[in-house]
């Protein structure tokens, strides 16, 4: 796609969606309310005419890095280039590309809900309470958003009701995370939403349907949630290409406690048999991809995950693993697994015996090949 804008909506309610390379514009048409995170007319405003998402076209990892010195700046400049008045407009801004944004609508009695949403996981991806990456100081902020949503709401919401609406959106993009195992990059946790996600909210003040509920005991808290879940989830897809097939794998669910290939080849080493590195490799990658490991790997790490949020206790929960993983080696077929009983301890963590049992398993199915 050239820089050149092109039609890729039109709502029921006559909003009108474009998009070019590097962005997503949306004009407005007159009476609309928006509520958004953007840092330059953001807030809640009932006097825009356009709001938009942006990918910087040139490589910035610090603000002061953006065309213009700053994010106040750089929004100013990209409404400018979008042909649209700076002083009426929202804007967010996003690493992720424009050409891999989701489009859902849903609609229910006269009232459309359309949410349009760019989004990747891949690099910062957070979870609420994690450490913290910067104290600001001076309005600086080092890092662009990676899931931005701009959702349209084909009806009358009062600001409360707004404010409710960005819950339900939050809650729903979380549901997708979750359902992923996406992981926190700064914590062993499940991601919750990236560093710097933004949103945008927009309302139609002078629609004949007024609603006052967008929580999710309300019909359209599940339009939201249906266009918010669908949305994240395929363009996650597209940016990030991450999907249930491709979370279907024993070295990526591990990838969230930092565990790497060579960490299980490690704890082979001291394990009987003759260590050929090649070979193991080869063996870890061919069975890590097996849904049987991966079923009973999933188990063990949500004990791990129970007991790190209180929900288990710790000695009860590292016995229960280890019940579980003496379940491995019948699963994915091996037949001895004596030295497996000893290597085990109740006395390690369940992550620890989890990497054991692998390695384990891992160097037999070596040796067979």
């Amino acid at each position: 796609m050239d820089d050149e804008l092109q039609s890729i909506l039109v709502t029921s309610n006559g909003e009108r969606a474009f998009r070019n390379e590097s962005s997503i514009l949306v004009k407005l048409p007159p009476g609309r309310a928006v509520l958004s995170t953007a840092r330059v007319n953001g807030g809640y405003r009932e006097d825009l005419e356009a709001v938009f998402n942006n990918k910087p076209s040139h490589h910035a990892t610090k603000t002061h890095e953006l065309e213009g010195g700053s994010i106040e700046a750089y929004l100013r400049i990209t409404a400018e280039r979008l042909g649209v008045d700076p002083e009426k407009t929202a804007g967010i801004m996003t690493a992720a590309r424009m050409k891999h944004a989701a489009i859902v609508t849903r609609s229910f009695r006269g009232v459309e809900v359309t949410a349009i949403i760019t989004g990747g996981i891949e690099v910062n991806g957070g979870r609420a309470g994690d450490p913290a990456s910067y104290y600001q100081e001076s309005g600086k902020i080092e890092r662009l958003g990676t899931i931005n949503t701009i959702l349209v709401i084909g009806a009358h919401l009062p600001p409360p009701t707004m404010v409710r609406a960005v819950i339900t959106a939050a809650e729903g993009k979380t549901v997708v995370l979750q359902q992923l195992m996406a992981p926190s990059r700064y914590s062993s946790g499940i991601a919750t939403g990236s560093g710097t996600d933004g949103i945008i909210v927009i309302t139609d003040t002078t629609h004949g349907i007024t609603l006052t509920d967008a929580g999710k005991h309300s019909k359209l808290g599940e339009l939201i949630g249906q266009c918010i879940i669908e949305a994240t989830t395929e363009t996650l897809k597209r940016q990030s290409d991450l999907t249930p097939l491709t979370q279907r794998d024993v070295m990526v669910r591990l990838d969230r406690f930092s565990v790497k290939e060579e960490d299980i080849w490690r704890r082979s080493c001291v394990m009987a048999g003759e260590n050929r590195r090649p070979g193991f490799t080869a063996s870890l990658r061919e069975i890590s991809r097996e849904p049987a490991l991966v079923g009973a790997t999933a188990a063990v790490l949500h004990i791990h995950d129970e007991i790190s949020w209180g929900l288990v206790p710790d000695t009860a929960g590292r016995n229960a693993a280890i019940k579980i993983l003496l379940s491995f080696p019948p699963i994915m077929g091996t037949e001895r697994f004596d030295e497996l009983v000893v290597i085990l301890s109740a006395e390690e963590n369940v992550l620890e015996n989890l990497l054991k049992t692998i390695a384990w398993i891992t160097k037999q199915r070596a040796l067979q090949n």
